[in-house]
């Protein structure tokens, strides 16, 4: 057992499918672990799977088993579909959800078949935490009002106080004396995903290459992986509509992403789903005008900084571009704005709000224990042994007398 069972202060862990090194989510997972840990608390990661340079920071979600107690907490940032996932919501732990959102399945729609459904999925499997988790929290007040319209009956906002920590290194040479000219840089930084609207970001940037200003190039840092056929698209675009100098770098590694900060000009969005949207505040940080499309959780992100669109216009998006770009007086202006924004993000008192949350659930009474299936832990053992039939032995896995997915889905 740990430390929650002899004493009167709970453990307080974590459970999550992946913990990845460098995004948003890692970011905050080992925060959250940093300030539990100084004020006291005993807490550990637990996690399906994890970067193999964050290994050693975590355990196997199976020894949360183990590792429950009804007096502790569980601080759970759900995923689509996870063994860890469904393991905390058998086990007597208090819980707090984390909603990091997902994004609505139509996106996806003709470009990845196995990630509409896994969306459409996801968001069902939310449901069933609503009776489940003592305090449902947003990591930001777009996701908290998703969770709310969800029917989530207590919820909060724990903000993303993100790390630039990853954008204080030497930027990469190669590529700052290939992008660092008399050029007009416009930068987008995301992933190549269709909610993500990179087509809009081409068309703009097409629009004020054509209209106002032909010096430019368009950097496009992301990776595509797992969309190669939504990529395809965009280079038919490219084609289509004889667009030059469009840059689709792909993942960059943090030196190269400090780079293309460091000689953009502009940062262009022309996202139509964020749950926050980690780039536009590392553009404040690097001190880029940003103009954004005001959708979902950009506005609030943005926090009355930076310029927001509300149509897609390019020819409209284009002006504004020159408008900023042609103004110095202007776009030392919107920097400053961004300047602001993010010292009001950082001054959030991170650590006190989690600390809160702990408290407040601790005190609050004790929800009834969730229904599982009554062979919810057989089905669990027995989807272990499979797993591991899968992993050691696959051509025994395959000549099974049954297709797999059928039989020895998660539990």
């Amino acid at each position: 057992m740990t430390a929650g069972s002899s004493s009167t202060r709970p453990a307080v862990h974590q459970v999550l499918a992946t913990l990845g090194y460098g995004d948003a989510i890692g970011n905050e997972v080992l925060g959250i672990r940093a300030v539990l840990r100084t004020a006291g608390y005993a807490s550990e990661i637990f996690v399906e799977t994890a970067d193999p340079r964050l290994e050693p920071l975590t355990r196997d979600y199976r020894d949360l088993i183990d590792a429950s107690h009804p007096d502790n907490i569980l601080i759970h940032h759900f995923s689509i579909g996870s063994r860890a996932s469904r393991i905390a919501y058998a086990l007597a732990d208090r819980m707090v959800l984390v909603y990091h959102n997902i994004t609505p399945p139509e996106y996806f729609v003709g470009v990845h078949k196995d990630l509409v459904r896994q969306c459409y999925s996801g968001r069902r499997e939310l449901l069933a935490y609503v009776n489940r988790c003592d305090l449902a929290l947003g990591d930001s007040e777009f996701n908290r009002q998703e969770l709310e319209q969800f029917g989530f009956p207590r919820t909060g906002v724990l903000p993303v106080v993100p790390s630039f920590a990853h954008l204080d290194t030497t930027p990469d040479r190669t590529l700052v004396s290939e992008f660092d000219d008399e050029r007009i840089n416009i930068l987008f930084v995301g992933r190549i995903i269709p909610n993500k609207r990179i087509e809009d970001v081409i068309r703009c940037y097409q629009a004020y290459r054509v209209m106002h200003q032909p010096h430019v190039r368009l950097l496009l840092v992301g990776a595509y992986g797992g969309f190669e056929s939504y990529l395809a698209t965009l280079h038919h675009l490219i084609a289509t509509l004889h667009v030059p100098d469009v840059h689709i770098m792909g993942h960059v590694s943090n030196a190269e992403l400090t780079a293309c900060y460091d000689v953009a000009d502009l940062f262009l969005s022309a996202s139509e789903h964020e749950g926050f949207c980690v780039p536009l505040v590392e553009a404040f940080h690097k001190r880029i005008p940003v103009l954004a499309y005001a959708a979902a959780a950009v506005p609030a992100t943005m926090d009355g900084a930076g310029v927001l669109y509300e149509t897609k216009d390019p020819r409209h998006v284009a002006a504004i571009m020159d408008t900023v770009l042609s103004n110095p007086a202007l776009e030392s202006e919107i920097v400053r704005s961004q300047d602001a924004a993010l010292d009001r993000l950082l001054a959030r008192d991170f650590g006190g709000l989690l600390l809160d949350v702990v408290d407040q659930v601790t005190r609050s009474p004790r929800l009834p224990r969730a229904e599982v299936r009554w062979d919810f832990w057989q089905r669990f053992a027995e989807w272990e042994r499979l797993e591991e039939l899968r992993l050691y032995r696959p051509s025994a896995y395959k000549a099974l007398p049954f297709a797999p997915g059928e039989r020895g889905e998660n539990p």
